[in-house]
């Protein structure tokens, strides 16, 4: 038998197998569930998403979801009751009897629909025998809609539906032994004998409070039980729930609860009623409610393409005894598969296992005419085992093997491929439970690829954002670590930068721009394009910041920045630190203690026209470890921000800062991950060799150059140099001296540096104009050798930015 068997369904249309399905069922004593049984039908035969029956309640006024089969209801926003006298097709059809056929541009028009999940959303009711007897309602998310086999199939149903009678108002009779009945009003509840024996209560011991039987749960299975007995959480139709108890003996027992909420009347409340078994007895049968219920809400929060996967296998290998499972997403005439389970390739087929690219099988869809015709027919298929299939697919399943195309978008996303290894017989629960996972599957597929894809595309703007790799430091170590936050894909705002300055300066920087989102990545990029150039130009820190604040004023966006900026002096082993609405600083001393730097802040870039960010000194001895952080992680929901700061000085006290990146680990680890993180450390070990340094302002007089020459002489003389350097050094400082006076105006300052045997001398005006080599100079010409003269007798030469001017420097290799 094929599924829908290969063999029948060449000779048997859709409705006349769902006539034959429909009258086993009916020829079978009624039970409990044969409702349900009957509403799955419209699951396989009419490929219905949701299948339920509405009727007349002890409130003729209201119609009431008596029983449901498939996905849950609120997924497609469908309600427990609707007003008989309303404009709800459900409504309208208990009234007329007529059906309705109703597809996305319909139900927008209803004033009762809530949503349509998807464009090929459509919805089918009808009566139940005459006007007045209630409804069937199916959803389907076909291209087209409900087509004709399938609205003959739903039909057939809905007259073979029989409606059970509700229960009466005042019925007490004596409970079964394995029911109850949970009053929602006051929580007296109505046990039967077997199940006060599975608790390990005594009929005399039993107060008749449902408090007392949850106190016997297991405390992590307590929430789900919660979510079943609260009137807050129910809803109409059935509820079944696995769960765990203590014996006495301490040792768990699991338990199934089947239940059902039945709506109160006049002077009636509300009661939850059902069964509870021992789980152990009922384990090999599979629940299609259930076990979809299940599987929806793990696909709810699966993000990724993996995620998806593993959510499937776990919701199916147990349930259906499963020996493999294969899910694979449909790529041209190819089947990536995505997981394996096992993972192990020996476990797969040989043309599996010929076809192994990287870590998953990337297995052809020609290889495999069965499972292409299966795709191309888009139901589940079903072979027994001796089934005669290729070896590709018999080897996945030679007891069984069950293909499920996975819908999704009006296109076939993937396919779901469950093998068995003994002979397996497939219950009708089964067929449902696999249909109705199916489309599930499929939307989550495209969901999660579009996530992946996304995360990509995330993860490559983020890394393009930040730096590469931080720059190596005179004196110091610096490294970084950036986290960003799981709840969701947006890209996040947080940064850092490490920026060598002159003189043996270096900036540390890190901010966070308001938001989760793309404009707030962008602006990150911006600001920290910004600050760094305002740095290179040589303003000091609260310069800096405050020109970064007046940029982001002059975007006109709505995004706030917050941002903490500190500029270290190698040499001198000091530093100036400027806070614009950034948490604090911590410093590690040598000694091992930590302290939370109480600097002076100003307030968020992007807030205030007219800001001040003062200037608040520290002071590092070598071997101390600075740390600048996000509030990520330092804050989150369950921790204030002096906790979180407070907890950082402690790790970072504890920690041994001769190894900075696993310092640097270690504070991110147990982060929350609810906000970016990013972490910014530096040890500061001081400079090996101290750099001579003079500066000389250049006055506007006559004697001006004279002046800096002479100034030049006596300093390099103290320092050493030898009188070869001394007169090459001369003439540069007269050629770069004389240029800035003729060629500027403003002041004009001589900088002269000595370290490790390399001697800078640099000129700094009040002009952005860098100077311009010429090409040529002829005989007659009384000018332009200046800069020739230099690149001549210079190890090397350029110009730098400097506050709004420049500043040019050339070096010189002293010969002793």
């Amino acid at each position: 038998m094929v599924s829908e068997g290969a063999a029948v369904s060449g000779t048997r249309t859709a409705p006349e197998r769902a006539e034959v399905a429909l009258a086993s069922l009916m020829a079978t004593p009624p039970t409990p569930d044969r409702l349900r049984r009957l509403l799955e039908q419209a699951l396989v035969f009419a490929g219905a998403s949701f299948a339920g029956v509405y009727t007349p309640g002890d409130d003729t006024a209201q119609l009431c979801l008596a029983e449901s089969a498939g996905l849950p209801r609120t997924l497609y926003g469908l309600r427990d009751c609707y007003p008989a006298t309303g404009a709800f097709p459900v409504a309208e059809t208990h009234r007329t009897g007529r059906p309705r056929w109703l597809g996305p541009a319909e139900l927008a028009a209803c004033p009762d629909a809530r949503r349509t999940p998807s464009p090929d959303f459509s919805l089918a009711v009808l009566p139940l025998g005459p006007a007045g007897g209630g409804c069937l309602l199916a959803v389907g998310e076909h291209p087209g809609g409900f087509g004709t086999d399938d609205r003959a199939c739903l039909e057939l149903i809905a007259r073979a539906v029989a409606v059970p009678a509700p229960p009466a108002a005042g019925d007490t009779g004596e409970l079964p032994e394995d029911a109850f009945s949970l009053a929602m009003d006051t929580g007296r509840v109505e046990v039967g004998e077997a199940i006060l024996r599975l608790f390990g209560i005594g009929r005399d011991s039993f107060d008749g409070r449902v408090e007392t039987l949850l106190g016997r749960a297991v405390p992590e299975d307590l929430p789900a039980l919660m979510s079943v007995v609260e009137a807050d959480h129910m809803s109409i139709g059935d509820r079944e729930l696995e769960f765990r108890i203590l014996q006495p003996g301490g040792r768990p027992r699991w338990l199934r609860l089947r239940g059902r909420l039945q709506p109160g009347g006049e002077g009636r409340p509300a009661r939850l009623v059902g069964t509870v078994a021992d789980a152990s007895a009922l384990r090999s049968g599979v629940t299609d409610v259930a076990r979809v219920q299940r599987l929806a809400a793990a696909l709810a929060t699966a993000g990724t393409v993996k995620d998806v996967g593993q959510a499937v296998v776990a919701a199916l290998r147990g349930p259906l005894q499963a020996d493999r499972i294969a899910l694979a997403e449909l790529e041209n005439d190819r089947l990536v598969v995505t997981v394996l389970d096992p993972p192990e390739p020996e476990a797969w087929p040989e043309v599996w296992r010929s076809e192994w690219r990287t870590e998953w099988p990337d297995a052809p869809v020609r290889a495999m005419p069965t499972l292409g015709a299966a795709l191309r027919e888009g139901r589940a298929r079903i072979w027994p085992a001796g089934s005669p299939l290729e070896p590709a697919l018999a080897e996945v399943g030679p007891g069984g093997l069950a293909v499920l195309p996975l819908p999704a978008g009006g296109r076939m996303a993937g396919a779901c491929l469950i093998g068995w290894d003994r002979p397996h017989e497939f219950a009708p629960d089964e067929r449902a439970l696999l249909t109705a996972c199916a489309g599930l599957t499929g939307q989550a597929l495209l969901r999660a690829h579009a996530f992946d894809a996304e995360h990509e595309l995330v993860g490559m703007l983020q890394r393009t954002l930040l730096p590469r790799r931080l720059p190596r430091l005179p004196g110091a170590v610096a490294v970084a670590r950036y986290l960003p936050t799981t709840a969701g894909l947006e890209v996040g705002g947080d940064w850092y930068d490490v920026i060598p300055l002159a003189d043996n300066h270096v900036a540390l920087v890190i901010g966070d721009v308001q938001g989760h989102n793309a404009g707030a990545a962008t602006l990150m990029g911006q600001m920290r394009t910004a600050l760094r150039a305002y740095a290179a130009e040589g303003h000091p820190p609260d310069v800096v910041v405050a020109h970064a604040n007046r940029l982001l004023l002059d975007m006109e966006t709505d995004l706030f920045a917050t941002c903490a900026y500190v500029d270290v002096d190698m040499e001198q082993g000091t530093a100036w630190c400027v806070r614009a609405g950034h948490v604090q600083p911590v410093l590690r001393h040598p000694d091992g203690t930590a302290e939370i730097v109480q600097a002076e802040g100003g307030p968020p870039l992007g807030v205030l026209d007219q800001a001040d960010f003062p200037m608040t000194p520290l002071r590092l001895q070598p071997g101390t470890v600075l740390a600048l952080t996000t509030d990520g992680l330092v804050e989150s929901p369950s921790t204030d921000l002096d906790a979180g700061m407070d907890r950082l000085a402690r790790e970072l006290a504890a920690a041994d800062p001769a190894h900075l990146g696993l310092v640097a680990d270690a504070l991110l680890t147990g982060a929350h991950r609810g906000d970016d993180v990013a972490l910014l450390l530096m040890r500061y070990d001081g400079m090996a060799v101290r750099t001579l340094r003079e500066s000389w302002t250049v006055w506007r007089v006559p004697e001006a150059v004279r002046h800096a020459r002479r100034f030049t002489r006596r300093t390099l003389r103290s320092w050493g140099v030898s009188p070869d350097t001394l007169d090459t050094a001369l003439l540069v400082v007269s050629e770069l001296v004389t240029n800035a006076l003729v060629h500027t105006g403003g002041p004009v300052r001589l900088d002269m540096s000595l370290v490790n045997h390399r001697l800078r001398l640099a000129v700094a005006d009040s002009s952005p104009r860098s100077p311009v080599k010429p090409a040529s100079i002829g005989w007659e010409a009384t000018g332009g050798r200046g800069i020739l003269l230099v690149e001549a007798v210079s190890e090397a030469w350029g110009t730098v930015p400097v506050s709004g001017g420049k500043q040019v420097w050339a070096d010189l290799v002293p010969d002793g």
